[in-house]
């Protein structure tokens, strides 16, 4: 008896969904309420379960099909009765189907880790194993990169490699098969790896053309009508996925007229001569640095970004350093550098002009009470901005002590979800490149970041006469839509004068 598995109702307004993706594959056995398959709407993602428990028997319409409420999706042949109608097809596979059970009750599954509450997918980078190889318990098996940051993921027991169900380049959500471990060393089960690395062949297409999912029924319709096509519109659904939400936001960004020019660029690379680009290297952006882009670009778009200049003589701070850095070490175990100088100024400014510590939530500004100060950290995988957590309630050698530690942890791949999520402000320190003069772009949705500068010697007018001074510029780009022109100079103006006279700190002026 076979039970037809169809498409629940999806609420009032949402007559059709899109095949997101099946868990199951014809001829796996499910057990009832597993979930079976995923389907997305213009709204939301809904996964639906196995009405009855048995053999997955059929699949009636793909990944990417669109379906209405009420369609067939497939059917579950019920009970044991289902495995016993498979088995007369062929007498010979029957004893290894019967097999096949047992060996991978005593395998290992290792599985996509939770990354965070707001992290729900993850894309699968390199292999450090292959099948066949001989692990360690704790040894690294294959790097995840989130739009956050890089995860490793460790062999949870010491045995052998018999199967990697996700390739490299794969699109992962938590709970997903990555790889089996025999923990009896047996490599016998190793020639179930030949179907796994087929099974994810279709995700790997998908993740080089940015998505593998056809715009929502509702946003493809509404796309047709602006005359817009999918590489203009940012996706913000399951595996980039354009929401109608989406194209409403990139037809009031004027997305027409941007991707005219984004279109273009293609077209460019047509006279490139033949010599050239065989020399040429082609490599897919990580998630990480796709979400860098995509942020920084939605910050330009959504913002109106502004940004002031100044500049700071550093002698002060200089002098300072310079008489008690060997005594502060000894004492805090940790180096005196600018940083708990210029956090310690922030915070002191952010309290006198809290707009600059605000953000805009659709009609409504939250100001925040607290100082969570984002610090920009360039590692070898891109950019990301750990936070250091009420900075306004600490003294210079507990802010010194925590840029180090989350400064270690960004460059070892260590970050977690807490460690970069809630930042009300960002420090971006370009000098430490040697950068004299930039304009940082704004870190959404905060509506502040002071960007530092390389500090050089210049001749300066003091008093009259001209001398040589250390002397930095400072740049704080603010979001015009909430902070006025007279509060960012102000807020400017109070961080220049806490850094050339840091008694201001101790004395909280």
């Amino acid at each position: 008896m076979a039970t037809e598995i169809r498409v629940p109702t999806l609420g009032e307004s949402v007559s059709e969904a899109t095949i997101a993706q099946w868990f199951k594959k014809p001829g796996d056995a499910v057990n009832q309420d597993e979930p079976l398959v995923e389907l997305e709407t213009d709204k939301v993602t809904v996964e639906v379960p196995a009405p009855a428990a048995g053999t997955l028997e059929s699949i009636v319409v793909n990944e990417g099909d669109t379906v209405e409420v009420g369609a067939l999706l497939g059917q579950i042949a019920e009970g044991a009765g289902a495995g016993a109608s498979a088995a007369p097809a062929a007498a010979a596979p029957a004893p290894a189907k019967q097999e096949a059970p047992a060996a991978k009750a005593e395998l290992v599954d290792v599985v996509t880790p939770s990354a965070g509450e707001s992290v729900t997918e993850a894309e699968v980078g390199e292999w450090s194993v292959k099948v066949g190889d001989v692990v360690k318990a704790d040894d690294t098996l294959v790097e995840l990169e989130t739009d956050k940051a890089a995860q490793e993921v460790p062999a949870p027991v010491a045995g052998t490699v018999v199967k990697i169900a996700a390739e490299t380049g794969a699109t992962v959500e938590p709970g997903v098969l990555l790889c089996q471990i025999d923990p009896s060393g047996s490599a016998a089960p190793a020639t179930e790896s030949a179907p796994a690395t087929t099974a994810p062949a279709p995700s790997a297409p998908a993740a080089s053309t940015g998505t593998s999912m056809p715009p929502a029924p509702s946003a493809a319709k509404m796309m047709s009508e602006n005359n817009l096509s999918s590489d203009q519109v940012a996706g913000s659904g399951k595996r980039g996925q354009v929401l109608k939400e989406d194209v409403i936001n990139a037809i009031a960004s004027g997305a027409t007229a941007a991707s005219s020019t984004q279109t273009s660029a293609p077209a460019a690379r047509g006279p490139v001569a033949a010599e050239d680009e065989v020399r040429e290297e082609r490599v897919r952006m990580t998630k990480l640095r796709q979400t860098i882009a995509r942020r920084l670009k939605d910050a330009q778009n959504t913002a109106a970004m502004l940004t002031t200049y100044n500049e700071v003589d550093m002698g002060p701070v200089m002098e300072l350093r310079k008489q008690y850095k060997d005594l502060f070490e000894k004492k805090h175990g940790v180096k005196l550098g600018f940083m708990g100088f210029f956090t310690k100024a922030v915070t002191h400014a952010l309290k006198e002009i809290p707009a600059v510590n605000a953000e805009i939530d659709g009609t409504d500004i939250i100001y925040k009470n607290f100082c969570h100060v984002g610090v920009a950290v360039g590692t070898d995988k891109g950019l990301v901005v750990p936070v250091v957590r009420d900075a306004d309630e600490m003294s210079i050698a507990e802010i010194e002590k925590e840029i180090g530690n989350l400064g270690r942890k960004a460059r070892d791949g260590k970050l977690g979800m807490a460690d970069m999520t809630g930042g009300t402000f960002t420090i971006s320190n370009g000098g430490v490149y040697g950068s004299l003069m930039s304009s940082p772009i704004l870190n959404a949705p905060q509506s502040g970041i002071l960007g530092m500068h390389k500090i050089q010697e210049r001749p300066m007018a003091v008093n009259g006469q001209v001398v040589i001074r250390p002397m930095m510029y400072l740049a704080l780009s603010y979001d015009h839509r909430i902070v006025d022109g007279k509060e960012a100079v102000t807020f400017l103006v109070r961080v220049k004068e806490s850094l050339e006279d840091p008694q201001r700190l101790v004395l909280d002026l």
